[in-house]
Order: C-alpha cells, then sequence, then structure tokens
C-alpha cells in the first residue's frame, strides 16, 4: 500500500457497519409502528376485558348465588384483604375456590405467554412456543413419576409413606423438577446456547424422550393412576389456592420485570443473531438468560395447572399482529392478553356443564387451533 493512500474497509467490516445500520433502521421502525392511540387503545381495551373476565367469573358459579351478591362480596373481599371473623357462605366460597383459581389462572396465562413472546425473539421465529425447549414434557414425566411411585407397587412396593406424601403438592414439585431438568438438558447439550437450529434438534429429541417416558409410567400405572395422569396432562385449575398463586406471583413477576427490561435487546434479537452481535449484545448470555428464565416461569404454572397449550403460541402470535414487533409494547400487551385468555378458558371448563369441571388444555386446544389458523390466514406476512 502506498504512503498516504486511505485503506478501504475489508469486506467483513463494511458487511458489519452495514448491518449494523439497517438494523438500527429496523429495530426503529419497528418500535414506530403503531401510533401512540391505537397502542393505547389496544391496552385499555385488553384491561376493560380482563377485569369484565374477573367479574364474570366470580360471580358464575354452581354455589348458586346471585351476580349483584356475588360481586359485592368479592370487592368487600378483596378491599379487606380477606374474609372476617365470621364470613357468609358466599364469602367463604369466593375466598375458598373462586378467587384464588381466578388469581391462578391469570397468573399462570400471564406466564405462558411471557414465555411464549420471549422465545419466539430468541427463535427468531413468531412460531416458537414454550414446549420447544422441553419444559412442558418434563413436567408431564415429574407428575407422572410422582403419581405412579405414590399410588402403585409396580416397582416392589411403595411404601406407606410415599404413597401418604404423594398429594398434589408433591406432583407439583416433581412436575417442576422434570420441567427444570429438561430444560437444562437441552441447554447443556445444545452447544451452550450458541446454535438455535442445535436448540431446536434437541428439543425435539427431549420431548420424544419425555413422550416416551409419560407413555410407559401411565403403562405401568394402576387404574386410578392412569386416570389421574391423563387428566392432569390435560390442564385444570381445580386445586387451586392462594398458596399456589402467590408461589406463581413471586416466580412471574420479575420475570415480567426483566423481560421488560431487556425489550430493547428482545428487539435486536429478534432481527437475527448475526445482527445483535454486530450491535453489541452478547448473544450467548443473553440466550441463556432468557431460556433460563422462561422455564422457571412455564415450570411453575404447569406444575399447578398441568399442561395448557396454545397460549404461549396463539397470544403472542395475535399481540404482534396488533401492534407490531417492539417489545416494549408486545411484552405488557401478552401479559393483558394471556390472563384475559386463561381466567375466560377457566370460567368456560367450570360453568360449560353443570356439575362437571371440564380439562382446561381441551378447551385452549378446541378455541385455540382455529383461532391460530385464522391470524395465520388474515396475515399477509411470510412467517420466517
Amino acid at each position: 500500500m502506498k504512503l498516504g493512500t486511505k485503506a478501504r474497509p475489508s469486506g467483513d467490516t463494511a458487511g458489519s457497519e452495514v448491518t449494523g445500520r439497517a438494523g438500527k433502521r429496523r429495530v426503529t421502525g419497528a418500535l414506530g409502528a403503531v401510533g401512540v392511540s391505537g397502542t393505547l387503545g389496544v391496552f385499555l381495551a385488553l384491561a376493560a376485558a380482563l377485569l369484565l373476565a374477573v367479574g364474570w367469573s366470580a360471580s358464575v358459579g354452581q354455589f348458586g348465588a346471585g351476580i349483584g351478591q356475588s360481586l359485592k362480596a368479592a370487592a368487600s373481599l378483596i378491599l379487606a384483604g380477606g374474609p372476617g371473623d365470621n364470613p357468609t357462605p358466599v364469602e367463604t366460597v369466593l375466598w375458598q375456590v373462586r378467587l384464588p383459581r381466578i388469581a391462578l389462572a391469570a397468573l399462570v396465562g400471564a406466564g405462558l405467554a411471557l414465555a411464549g413472546v420471549a422465545l419466539q425473539a430468541v427463535f427468531g421465529n413468531p412460531l416458537a412456543e414454550p414446549g420447544l425447549i422441553g419444559v412442558s414434557s418434563g413436567a408431564a414425566v415429574g407428575a407422572a413419576a410422582a403419581t405412579v411411585l405414590g399410588t402403585t407397587s409396580v416397582f416392589g412396593g411403595a411404601s406407606t409413606a410415599v404413597a401418604g406424601a404423594a398429594g398434589s403438592w408433591v406432583v407439583a414439585l416433581c412436575a417442576f423438577a422434570g420441567g427444570a431438568l429438561a430444560t437444562a438438558v437441552v441447554a447443556a447439550t445444545a452447544s451452550g446456547g450458541r446454535d438455535i437450529a442445535r436448540i431446536i434438534l434437541v428439543g425435539v429429541a427431549v420431548n420424544a424422550i419425555c413422550g416416551g417416558a409419560v407413555s410407559f409410567l401411565t403403562y405401568v400405572a394402576s387404574t386410578s393412576a392412569r386416570d389421574r395422569i391423563v387428566f392432569w396432562q390435560m390442564g385444570s385449575f381445580a386445586s387451586a389456592d392462594w398458596t399456589q398463586a402467590s408461589i406463581i406471583a413471586v416466580v412471574t413477576v420479575p420475570a415480567v420485570a426483566a423481560m421488560w427490561g431487556i425489550s430493547s435487546k428482545l428487539d435486536i434479537l429478534s432481527l437475527g443473531a448475526a445482527q445483535a452481535r454486530h450491535l453489541g449484545i452478547n448473544v450467548v448470555v443473553l440466550r441463556r438468560g432468557i431460556i433460563a428464565a422462561t422455564a422457571l416461569v412455564v415450570a411453575a404454572g404447569v406444575a399447578f395447572s398441568g399442561i395448557i397449550v396454545f397460549i404461549g403460541l396463539v397470544v403472542p402470535h395475535a399481540a404482534r399482529l396488533l401492534l407490531g414487533p417492539a417489545h416494549r409494547t408486545l411484552i405488557p400487551a401478552c401479559i393483558l392478553g394471556g390472563a384475559l385468555a386463561t381466567t375466560l378458558a377457566d370460567l368456560a371448563a367450570r360453568t360449560l356443564l353443570t356439575g362437571a369441571d371440564l380439562p382446561l388444555g381441551m378447551l385452549t386446544s378446541i378455541v385455540g387451533g382455529p383461532l391460530f389458523f385464522w391470524l395465520l390466514l388474515r396475515s399477509n406476512r411470510a412467517v420466517h
């Protein structure tokens, strides 16, 4: 090179600069895709719908109290923080059955939708959902194992202590452990989160193995245990209480705050790993953190509710069609939408048939599948 001649940037450097500028323009465009008034209108509509769903769910049930009486009692219970020394029958039903069930449904739905939108950013695909990393199938193995070991002597005779301890809390703890372990296996064998395709393939393999394990445990279980395994996988909030709701809140609320705090990084990550690296993001560390946080939220929710499908897939997709891809608005919309979806699904599960509590996963599949298909047909954008 001659003296005085200005060195031209190499192809890689020039490409990085172009990619960085293009990535910034795309992120800026995404953030400004929806007007402030339109975004505010969507949030107000979701919040109003959620409040109406909560009030409707609190006032309708098998007990037979009137809507006005139930709403008045629910309002007094919420304002007072609980029933008094001599609660009425309506207050007892609301505080011990309906309100904790509503709270658990809303929190679990919000957590599933949050996990869905975060994982869609990680994988760069709007069709990603929490089951892709094996957390739901791993939780099913843990719950099935706890049920079988606690109710059958197929493995040489379970002790009386184990049989007596295999209640809902043991099943929930084993389900949580199973979901966390399955996700840990996916993370440990997927090249440290550097290769998205490898993560997906390992997740598919873990899901297949867990499915086989659940089938084996169902086969060797007693008749009563087999029924419990099957119904647990269908999902339900029938056993909800305030302790369960509090645990889910402790796990979900910090995750919501953390994801909203890194919303700008999620915007960039959704553009692709190469663009995110050019813009100064440690992609591997960010992916690991998001996968760990979403696995914790989903495992906790699934542990108490069973497997609930389509919430983590349909809600983020619908919110993205309404608001665009900017995660600063997408995340709170998914929180409200997920809570609304599970609240309405649980309301339908316990009121559609008199004296019956329908499986929640069945309802979300029946409604979510056609709804997702309709959303895909309405969207003119290609799915990458």
